[in-house]
């Protein structure tokens, strides 16, 4: 039911590929790193696209990774298939957290991990806040186009509760909340064959 609640909320406008927007790739996307990805696109610009995949969640925390971060438990997500021995994180923090870059009204890429962490045992901030990624997503110049005109993406406006929203069904939820037509979409099995 809370589901259906979030949905009810959810008012995403279909636009073109920029900075801050969202990638929902159709249903049977056959790239297994996009298989129904929900993609925040972090960079846009005439030399490529730069994004991290939002629903894709690792059975690593960042503690694991990074002995020296001492806030415990803060999953990380697999951003994408480039760069997967980098570590990135949004967050919604804005100047508290200094050298970080504006996505969106709201919504920050990267800055000083020394005060992340400070923010987060001092309880000043909150896990909810902030998602860590290993890898990212990217394309060269025109690719992402290319790819939006043959259908693989759906290119839609967000705002930065929807895109820290956890869930295990967000691609379902993103699809579903383009409107009716895609409502549709969301429903497609995964494995058509088994239906």
């Amino acid at each position: 039911m809370a589901s259906r609640n979030f949905l009810d909320s959810i008012n995403f406008q279909i636009t073109s590929p920029k900075q801050g927007t969202l990638l929902v790739s159709e249903p049977m996307l056959p790239d297994p790193n996009f298989f129904r990805s929900v993609i925040l696109l972090t960079k846009h610009d005439p030399s490529g696209t730069v994004g991290f995949v939002l629903n894709h969640i690792s059975v690593i925390n960042v503690d694991n990774v990074l002995p020296e971060f001492t806030v415990e438990g803060i999953p990380i997500f697999i951003g994408g298939p480039i760069g997967n021995d980098q570590l990135f994180f949004i967050h919604t923090l804005g100047e508290q957290i200094s050298d970080s870059q504006k996505i969106i009204d709201g919504l920050y890429l990267g800055g000083d991990m020394r005060q992340l962490e400070s923010l987060l045992i001092t309880g000043i901030a909150t896990s909810d806040q902030v998602r860590f990624f290993v890898g990212y997503s990217g394309w060269e110049e025109e690719q992402l186009s290319l790819e939006v005109e043959d259908n693989a993406w759906i290119v839609a406006e967000t705002t930065p509760q929807q895109v820290m929203r956890d869930s295990d069904e967000y691609w379902k939820e993103v699809m579903a909340g383009l409107g009716k037509n895609f409502e549709v979409l969301s429903r497609f099995p995964s494995n058509p064959d088994l239906n």
